[in-house]
């Protein structure tokens, strides 16, 4: 099996050289789109679509904006991010239509192994994060490896999202908890 395959599987693995070419090969792309003049809609529009797995028709992500892959990205329509965000895509990320995201956020599908000898040698693993409709994400969130955020939902700043959120709630904390439906 491959580490790229141990990867899909959240199964335990260390990288390998396909998936540092592919890294390396978003990073540049990432670099480029930092780089641009904010009035070159056109061209960080055009890097985007190249960078990201999936995206709808009208979608803005505020530079500067980080990634691993990239190709493990979809966004839906009416998708906005804003500046500083960070998304470790070892694993599939969805975000669904109309969702705003403030700056500072971080989504992480990757996590180290708890085995001090594993991890040392590198050893990773990735849980895809989904994000649903309708989703509002405040300043400085971030959303730990294998969580789901329901539709409708609002997580409050500088929330650690830690556990799935369902439907239609108001959310915030240390770790993120339920603080009332919507």
């Amino acid at each position: 099996m491959t580490h790229k395959e141990k990867e899909a599987d959240s199964l335990y693995y260390s990288g390998g050289e396909k998936l540092n070419q592919e890294r390396a090969y978003a990073k540049g792309l990432c670099y480029d789109y930092n780089q641009l003049h904010p009035s070159k809609t056109e061209e960080r529009d055009l890097i985007l679509r190249k960078l990201l797995g999936k995206t709808k028709n009208h979608f803005l992500i505020e530079p500067p904006f980080y990634c691993d892959y990239g190709y493990n990205i979809e966004i839906g329509e009416n998708f906005y991010m804003n500046h500083g965000c960070i998304v470790l895509d070892c694993a599939q990320v969805t975000f669904g239509d109309n969702v705003f995201v403030a700056p500072s956020c971080g989504f992480y599908t990757v996590g180290h192994a708890t085995d001090v000898e594993e991890r040392n040698k590198g050893m990773i693993y990735s849980h895809p994060i989904r994000v649903g409709n309708d989703v509002w994400i405040g300043g400085n969130v971030v959303v730990l490896p294998g969580v789901t955020i329901g539709n409708g939902v609002i997580i409050g700043a500088g929330s650690v999202v830690t556990k799935d959120i369902p439907d239609n709630v108001l959310a915030y904390g240390n770790p993120c908890r339920i603080v009332r439906k919507i």
